[in-house]
């Protein structure tokens, strides 16, 4: 709609976890490396919480995304089953097992014979658990029975779970799981210095050569969002909008303040 207008090729603040404009703030660089060292020197057990909105996705689309570059088997569970049965179930489904068993006892042995498999193609098996949170106890309990499976030196696969603030309080309260959680990291909003480097680098990835928010433009931005990336793109995004249609070329803080006065 304006993409013309300001010269861009793409929708620069889009809420979707685009991996093309995933910036590493300090916070997000560091979430990116403790997921990836938990899985390349297979931890076993590994946890990313964050804020609603403060960027679990891309850094899990990231992350995947490379460990499938390095050749890693990866299951991902988006909407995580609730039943333990059915956990075991889409993870054998993901792994090409298309005849699924009922039993708990056959769906382990049979996932046990495909990680030993896997192992003998040297092809290491992740299963990433996004909005981990929501799982009860009996499921979360069948997942610290995945870290079971293991010989003398090693796992033999790397549990990953992701999720919201509350996962965190679910975990500590189970102690088994949680002291198999070797690897742990909280995601947290950009301070403001990262919130400025964040725009100008959407801006760029989507094709502009030049800033057009002022300085006090971003600092209401900031002031509105925290820092919490989600929250930033609604407000850049919107008035990217509002300005096109009021014809200027320069995104100042009272654009920002009657877009923020909308969103809220």
């Amino acid at each position: 709609m304006y993409l013309e207008y300001w010269g861009l090729t793409k929708f620069p603040f889009e809420n979707v976890a685009d991996p093309y404009f995933f910036y590493l703030s300090e916070s997000h660089e560091e979430a990116l490396s403790r997921l990836l060292y938990g899985s390349r020197m297979r931890k076993g057990g590994v946890m990313l919480t964050g804020d609603i909105g403060c960027g679990k996705t891309m850094v899990s689309k990231v992350y995947t995304n490379k460990l499938m570059e390095e050749g890693y088997g990866v299951i991902l569970l988006t909407n995580p089953p609730l039943g333990p049965v059915e956990f075991l179930q889409e993870i054998l489904y993901q792994m090409g097992v298309e005849k699924l068993p009922d039993s708990r006892t056959k769906l382990l042995q049979l996932l046990n014979k495909h990680m030993v498999y896997n192992m003998e193609q040297n092809k290491e098996t992740i299963v990433i658990i996004d909005e981990a949170q929501i799982l009860n106890e009996e499921t979360f309990e069948e997942a610290r029975l995945l870290l079971n499976f293991q010989n003398k030196d090693r796992f033999f696969l790397t549990l990953v779970l992701i999720g919201q603030n509350e996962l965190k309080a679910k975990i500590s309260h189970l102690a088994q799981l949680y002291q198999r959680i070797a690897i742990r990291y909280h995601l947290r909003p950009f301070h403001f210095l990262d919130t400025a480097k964040y725009i100008l680098f959407r801006e760029k990835k989507a094709g502009l050569t030049k800033n057009i928010f002022t300085t006090e433009a971003i600092k209401q931005v900031y002031e509105y969002s925290q820092g919490v990336p989600r929250k930033v793109n609604s407000v850049c995004d919107l008035s990217l909008l509002v300005t096109f249609n009021k014809k200027r070329k320069v995104i100042d803080s009272d654009i920002i303040r009657s877009v923020v006065d909308d969103l809220r």
